[in-house]
């Protein structure tokens, strides 16, 4: 246990960003399965800090441990080594070990393993202290004060980025009871950092702070770290991530002092002044390996684009109604600096699911003002057979109540779209009643103006219909049977086969996200 706890107080525990549901804390052997686990932890800004601040560190030598969650692909993503997945190799010999160790040592209080998540937590410490890495970067799973990986008793620096509304039903349902949990991961004596919050749960973190001994501070906007050099450039894009660069920098400057470690960042002439009570973290010039960090920084899934021949993927995670506006924001930034095409019209596309107990037409509300010419909904299954999707498999819902989850995403977005009075772009007859095809699931409701929405079965059916076989890369071997018979299907296949350009916003579900890539980039699930 000494060698162990020697290593962990190296850990960078870093707080999550978004409101998430509650776990529970881990105890010393085997009594993590005696409390219930909510539905599986997920991704917002929280991600992105962790991934500046591993590569920031990454850039100065060090051998860097990170856990994340969720998965897209394989969940061989969640523990990494250098930036890098663990090898199937390494993770199935850690896997195992982990498995074999835990069935030795139980005993008659203990019925069965750690739950999914918690296994995983326990494997990524097994496996940062196995493969002597310098230190590890490690993202809270959900909520923070009775999450699994706030095991760690004393980190070197703490952060907690920017709060939104999420798993309401196990973290409370205003941002001030989220705040309360997120500042659970404080430790007496442990420098801690945060980026500007409104008033309300910014002070319930400082009273958690205070509580505890635990030195709180303010970050200060990335701005002030680039007065007096060049602008710094981001690998991420989107306006949000700069609040996420400015705490990663943070959070990396903090570590390096700690670790008596040179070029950690020149000071520069102090700020005075309380926000709400809190300090201002220092203003420093970035070196250049935090620079190079910064802009070498890549986080699939989080304002990605790829670009395809006509069409253009723009994949982000956002299921919150903060981190949504974000990515409408990006999203809009993005399409106006496009080169127009000329020769042919420009199609918008939505491709959305969410999933848990977000609310869809809050977030279909914040999506409409982009304009979108179709709304495409599908559950986040890559195919309609779960062959060979064991890491996208999920257990604790049934295909029928995906599917009518996506119904009910398209009802919103009708009802939506009703209110807005906006007419389509393309006229598409009606669907004849009880007309249907193997890949749509029901027409539009009769009463409904709007022709633009369609709802596929799996993912793979989605993206065949949206790209009509002009992705370079993805290429089905052939169309489904019925792809065509839905009218607003064969009236929107044609102007998608014609258009110059074709801009796909996937959106709502980092799982979504994750299933469309595994599709897009088939490398990814080698």
């Amino acid at each position: 246990m000494s060698r162990a706890r020697s290593h962990l107080r190296a850990a960078l525990f870093l707080a999550a960003a978004s409101a998430r549901g509650i776990t529970t804390q881990v105890a010393a052997r085997r009594g993590l399965s005696a409390w219930p686990v909510p539905q599986e932890p997920s991704m917002e800004y929280q991600g992105s800090t962790c991934a500046f601040t591993e590569c920031i560190l990454r850039s100065y030598g060090l051998k860097t441990g990170f856990f994340s969650s969720p998965h897209l692909v394989q969940v061989r993503e969640r523990i990494r080594i250098n930036g890098q997945p663990i090898s199937p190799e390494l993770f199935t010999k850690y896997f195992w070990r982990l498995y074999h160790r835990l069935e030795e040592t139980k005993d008659g209080s203990c019925v069965s393993m750690p739950p999914y998540f918690r296994f995983l937590t326990l494997m990524a410490f097994h496996v940062f202290l196995q493969e002597k890495v310098d230190l590890a970067v490690v993202e809270v799973g959900i909520g923070g004060a009775y999450d699994c990986t706030n095991i760690i008793r004393k980190p070197v620096v703490c952060g907690v980025s920017s709060l939104g509304i999420d798993h309401t039903s196990l973290l409370g349902d205003t941002v001030e009871k989220i705040a309360w949990q997120k500042g659970g991961i404080f430790k007496q004596g442990v420098p801690a950092f945060t980026v500007l919050q409104p008033e309300g749960p910014l002070a319930v973190l400082r009273d958690r702070a205070q509580q505890i001994s635990c030195p709180l501070y303010l970050c200060p906007m990335l701005e002030a770290l680039e007065e007096g050099g060049p602008p710094l450039t981001l690998g991420l894009e989107g306006e949000h991530q700069r609040s996420n660069a400015a705490l990663a920098l943070q959070l990396a400057h903090c570590w390096l002092q700690r670790q008596d470690r040179h070029g950690a960042g020149e000071p520069k002439a102090s700020r005075p002044g309380l926000l709400w009570q809190l300090p201002l973290a220092p203003v420093f010039q970035p070196t250049s390996h935090m620079r190079l960090g910064l802009r070498n920084t890549e986080w699939p899934g989080r304002t990605q684009v790829l670009r395809r021949g006509p069409l253009t993927w723009y994949l982000d995670g956002a299921h919150t109604a903060s981190s949504a506006q974000a990515c409408v924001r990006w999203f809009r930034q993005a399409l106006q600096g496009r080169e127009r095409p000329s020769g042919g019209p420009e199609v918008r596309v939505l491709l959305f699911n969410a999933t848990g107990d977000r609310d869809p037409a809050a977030l279909l509300k914040l999506l409409q003002p982009c304009q979108f010419d179709y709304a495409v909904f599908c559950p986040n299954l890559t195919e309609v057979s779960s062959t060979g999707n064991a890491d996208q498999q999920n257990f604790t819902v049934t295909l029928d109540q995906v599917l009518l989850r996506c119904l009910e995403h398209q009802q919103h977005w009708n009802h939506l779209d009703e209110e807005q009075a906006s007419p389509d772009l393309w006229s598409a007859p009606s669907p004849e009643p009880g007309g249907s095809a193997s890949l749509l699931l029901a027409p539009h409701p009769p009463h409904t103006c709007s022709a633009s929405s369609l709802v596929f079965s799996c993912i793979s059916h989605a993206l065949q219909w949206i790209s009509q076989g002009r992705d370079p890369i993805f290429q089905p071997p052939s169309p489904p049977k019925g792809l065509l018979t839905h009218p607003v299907a064969h009236s929107g296949a044609s102007i998608l086969r014609e258009a110059a350009a074709i801009h796909v916003l996937v959106t709502g579900s980092l799982h979504l996200v994750g299933g469309v890539l595994k599709l897009l980039e088939p490398a990814l699930s080698q």
